[in-house]
């Protein structure tokens, strides 16, 4: 994409998610594949099913021993993909920038806003690391706030799982065809 726009002038903006989650409320819009590999929906998946979801360890040098990950909602990275193309819409330059909310929470920390929200505690055992996983991992989306003027709406973990929740909830309530 650099090449493109330095030699043919074709701008672009590459927005680098960190971890998508969270539902659009009241669209019935959300996260439903197959095979699931993220947390939160894989906790529903252990409430529903009483099978435990695999934590990848517990030994890492953060406070609660769990990977420290940035939990950005899906309509905040809807809302910076409006930008961009504005942006670009309007003349802006090309630019590549992280799309997260900059504050890192663990993965016990999502098992226990699960509980929460649910009032079921989801039934997970420790595994080992997974091979190449950080500790740490949270975005730096100053530059996206300075170039678009973008802020997450969806801050707190426990208002994105409740996104989620509704909108898992709402598949069980779904004809089947």
């Amino acid at each position: 994409l650099d090449w493109l726009d330095q030699y043919r002038q074709l701008r672009s903006v590459c927005l680098r998610y960190f971890n998508a989650c969270g539902a659009e409320p009241g669209s019935g819009l959300g996260e439903e594949h197959e095979p699931e590999t993220h947390l939160i929906p894989l906790l529903f998946r252990a409430i529903d099913t009483g099978k435990p979801v695999t934590i990848f360890g517990d030994d890492y040098p953060t406070p609660d021993g769990t990977c420290i990950r940035d939990y950005i909602h899906v309509s905040d990275l809807a809302e910076a993909h409006i930008l961009a193309v504005q942006s670009l819409i309007d003349g802006g330059p090309s630019g590549k920038f992280n799309v997260g909310t900059g504050s890192g929470i663990s993965v016990f920390e999502v098992v226990k806003a699960v509980e929460e929200v649910t009032g079921e505690r989801p039934p997970h055992s420790i595994g080992p690391r997974r091979a190449g996983d950080p500790p740490a991992l949270v975005a730096n989306s100053e530059r996206l706030q300075r170039t678009f003027g973008w802020r997450p709406k969806y801050t707190a973990i426990q208002d994105i799982v409740r996104s989620a929740w509704e909108f898992h909830q709402s598949l069980r309530t779904r004809p089947v065809h």
